[in-house]
């Protein structure tokens, strides 16, 4: 018998050097060309030249401000919803989670379009119900506390996620005691629920400040008609306006971006030092207070939320693609379906969009697939000393702001490949490659879960049957991790087919992805057209995320975001 065993592990002999191998292209390649090309900058005194520039140090305060200010609302909202969602007795809990994900799930600059169709003199919606400001009036949006608004909105969900999953695993005996003592619901919260939450909270307002820092949608299309330039929108100008010490710039641009992410990281971390939060004790289930005669006003509190996050602005999209044009009043004389004509079947530009969209996003949900299945394997039932670097360095991308990571890819394609001689620089295919680097991790947590899950001694048995490593993959693994590998592509094929920071600087003619086209049809002034595509766009978001939630029952715990 052939063995496929090395130093008395299952793994066969080549599975070590593929994952190596992947995370060296994916992650280490890339970002080592980032860091050489700045540090090389930087020795050459570009750094001195770029630091020297207000405008720079303008658009780090703007970016500090908005991603502050926006981590703040983050905070309130998501901190909200996960103590009463959590905590409390209220109905329909499954349904308000669910909603309060979506926003999160939608495109940031889908967000920014319907939050502009909302409000302002133009607003389509207000004008119908007649209460649009006159005309003249500025657009509230078009500022660092609109640009901050729309950071909370959108990263409001990390934060209910992050404190949610450190409620749900609070001591049980710890509260009922506090209780059987004499303790009020008051005191049992504040003395002993939320101090032992914090560092989910902390964790959470980590994150969503990492992620205002990087968003590249919102700021594009409220900051840039304001004259309000963040690091990301300053990169995505400076590309445009390309000249001799573009790459240069931009790297250490980048450089900023990914030590402002870091510093939130590490705040994070030096917060929660020194204290100790382990629990000791039941957890899983949290108790649920009563809230009494109060239960009605919180429920309207919260799907008044729902209201005015979700509902209107989609409701002021909606509108807006059924007007003639931007501004004009909608009513049954003026509504209209030419806008939807209009993108599906006369404009080629975003026929081309769809096309490429759904093509890129379906390549990398299953080319990921055949990957992470392989390195989850190794990460989990391998026993090498480097599997967690391997882990984290698979993570870093991801963490990484998408402008950040564009920017790598664009030094690394600039000149053609060495040896081969081959220039993917301004095709289709440099945006797979980043998109397969940038959603990477997105794919291995799904399918690592499913691995940890389930009892190794079936493949072991198989194993000393005979049989070889792709004979266990194929009826043992696969079959095993088939659920959790059906949540990776939707999640992936979801989170691609959105996406517009990492494309915004890779596309040329004919490779405009969806993001791409929302963005520049406003940007070109047509905003129905824009809007219109949004909504196909939303459509698609929410058939996904429903399809993930009927396959939930069947997935590993912690598969599907926003299920407990």
């Amino acid at each position: 018998m052939k063995r496929s065993s090395h130093r008395g592990n299952s793994q066969p002999r080549w599975l070590f050097p593929f994952v190596v191998t992947v995370i060296f292209f994916l992650s280490v390649l890339p970002l080592g060309r980032l860091a050489a090309t700045g540090i090389a900058s930087a020795l050459q005194g570009g750094a001195r030249n770029l630091l020297s520039d207000p405008g720079v140090w303008q658009a780090v305060y703007d970016t500090l401000s908005t991603s502050f200010l926006g981590m703040v609302a983050a905070v309130v909202l998501g901190g909200g919803f996960a103590l009463l969602l959590t905590l409390f007795d209220i109905r329909g809990k499954a349904m308000l989670g669910f909603l309060f994900m979506l926003p999160t799930m939608i495109p940031p600059q889908v967000t920014a379009l319907s939050w502009i169709g909302m409000t302002g003199p133009s607003s389509t919606l207000l004008k119908a119900l007649g209460l649009a400001p006159p005309l003249g009036a500025p657009q509230p949006l078009y500022s660092i506390g609109g640009i901050a608004l729309l950071y909370g909105v959108q990263n409001a969900a990390l934060v209910y996620l992050s404190l949610r999953a450190g409620l749900l695993a609070l001591p049980r005996d710890a509260v009922e005691a506090a209780r059987l003592a004499g303790a009020s619901s008051w005191q049992v919260l504040k003395d002993i629920i939320l101090p032992l939450s914090l560092p989910g909270l902390v964790a959470g307002a980590a994150i969503a400040f990492v992620s205002c820092v990087g968003n590249f949608g919102i700021p594009a299309i409220l900051g840039i008609p304001a004259s309000i330039y963040t690091l990301p929108t300053l990169i995505y100008s400076k590309f445009a306006a390309f000249g001799p010490g573009t790459f240069a710039d931009v790297s250490l641009l980048s450089a900023m971006i990914a030590i402002l992410s870091i510093v939130g990281l590490t705040v994070e971390e030096r917060v929660l030092r020194g204290r100790d939060y382990r629990v000791i004790g039941l957890s899983g289930q949290v108790a649920v207070f009563r809230l009494g005669g109060w239960r009605w006003l919180a429920e309207i509190v919260l799907w008044s939320m729902i209201f005015i996050i979700l509902v209107m602005p989609l409701t002021a999209l909606v509108a807006s693609s059924l007007a003639p044009a931007y501004g004009v009043p909608l009513g049954p004389s003026t509504a209209t379906i030419r806008a939807y004509e209009e993108i599906l079947f006369r404009q080629a530009v975003t026929r081309t969009a769809f096309t490429n969209s759904i093509t890129l996003s379906l390549a990398t949900a299953f080319g990921l697939l055949v990957v992470t299945v392989l390195t989850g394997y190794f990460l989990v039932r391998g026993k090498s000393r480097l599997a967690p670097v391997i882990s984290a360095l698979a993570e870093i991308p991801y963490a990484l702001p998408g402008i950040v990571l564009a920017v790598a890819f664009i030094l690394l394609f600039a000149a053609p490949v060495p040896v081969i001689g081959l220039s993917i620089y301004g095709t289709i295919w440099i945006i797979l490659i980043a998109y397969f680097s940038s959603f990477f991790a997105v794919s291995l947590k799904p399918v690592v879960s499913a691995f940890r899950q389930f009892d190794p001694s079936l493949e072991e048995a198989a194993r000393l049957s005979g049989a070889g490593f792709g004979r266990r993959l194929a009826d043992i693994l696969v079959p095993l991790v088939a659920p959790a590998a059906g949540a990776s592509v939707i999640l992936v094929f979801l989170i691609a087919c959105n996406e517009l920071t990492v494309s915004a600087l890779l596309w040329s003619a004919g490779t405009q992805t969806l993001g791409v086209a929302i963005y520049n049809l406003d940007d070109s002034g047509s905003f129905n057209l824009a809007s219109a595509l949004s909504v196909l766009v939303v459509v698609m978001v929410v058939a996904m995320m429903l399809l993930l939630e009927l396959l939930a029952k069947r997935l590993p715990k912690g598969v599907v975001p926003w299920q407990s």
